[in-house]
């Protein structure tokens, strides 16, 4: 009997043995689970101004391609994401209402709270107009040439303008326009329009800068502002002297298979009267 209920426990030892060996050499097979991807982020117009994160409107539908080139996005799954309309302009009272749409970037200006509340929130002796400097040579502080180092060789107006020829006196987290009155960080084409009128009125035209959405005239387009594509701390960018960084360019189109030129592209779907 004894040497029945060794034999059974040997032979059960044996079994879990094996069975623990068995277990192991599946789960060794199995792939191991993959770690958790970073969202892939690409740039509109200006590096670190102008991003969007890669994530799906909807299975297999990303609201933005990216290219493996130059981080740029090349293409939009919804260009209209995350818009909102771009508000009163003037001369473009004739745009249906939401067909002119913009993308706000205050909540991205990590620093824009901070000046409106923090710093410069209009209070004291220190923040009021008469003690403000005359020479518009502000005395330099270390916090914030720390927070802002474009400061440090502020190109903009050639040293003919300062700080509160662009941002409020005492609401510094507002621009201002011709008239003195607060503009939002959303319309930055208000401010810039002051000085660059002949720009503005390209910009306004779609001759000057970028725009995203329906082809039609007339149809609903998303509008890059003013500092979606330029720097206003340092716009002539050191010995360049231009407002935007050279890219890498993409690779030239290739033609379709079987095509020996692109005489194709000449050719217009539409009879043209």
């Amino acid at each position: 009997m004894k040497k029945l209920t060794t034999i059974a426990t040997v032979l059960a030892l044996c079994a879990g043995g094996l069975y623990a060996v068995i277990a192991a050499e599946k789960a060794a097979e199995q792939p191991a689970p993959e770690a958790a991807k970073e969202p892939l982020v690409c740039f509109e117009s200006r590096k670190g101004a102008s991003e969007v994160t890669q994530r799906d409107i909807k299975p297999g539908w990303p609201n933005v391609k990216c290219s493996p080139t130059t981080g740029a996005a090349l293409w939009y799954g919804d260009p209209f994401d995350g818009t909102v309309p771009m508000g009163k302009m003037p001369l473009l009272d004739k745009i249906p209402e939401g067909h002119a749409l913009v993308k706000p970037r205050t909540e991205k200006l990590a620093l824009m709270p901070m000046c409106g509340t923090a710093c410069h929130n209009g209070v004291g002796p220190t923040f009021t107009p008469p003690t403000l400097p005359k020479d518009k040579k502000p005395t330099p502080i270390p916090t914030m040439a720390a927070m802002v180092p474009d400061l440090a060789n502020f190109q903009h107006g050639r040293e003919r303008i300062w700080c509160l020829d662009c941002h409020h006196a005492t609401k510094r987290n507002m621009l201002i326009d011709n008239f003195g009155d607060p503009v939002s960080f959303d319309q930055p084409q208000l401010l810039c329009g002051k000085c660059h009128g002949d720009k503005l009125r390209d910009w306004r035209d779609g001759i000057h800068g970028k725009r995203i959405g329906e082809f039609a005239s007339d149809g609903k387009k998303r509008w890059f502002t003013c500092t979606e594509c330029h720097n206003p701390h340092n716009v002539q960018d050191g010995h360049r002297n231009k407002g935007f960084i050279q890219l890498q360019p993409e690779p030239s189109p290739q033609l379709p298979r079987g095509f020996a030129n692109a005489d194709h592209e000449k050719v217009h779907p539409i009879p043209q009267h």
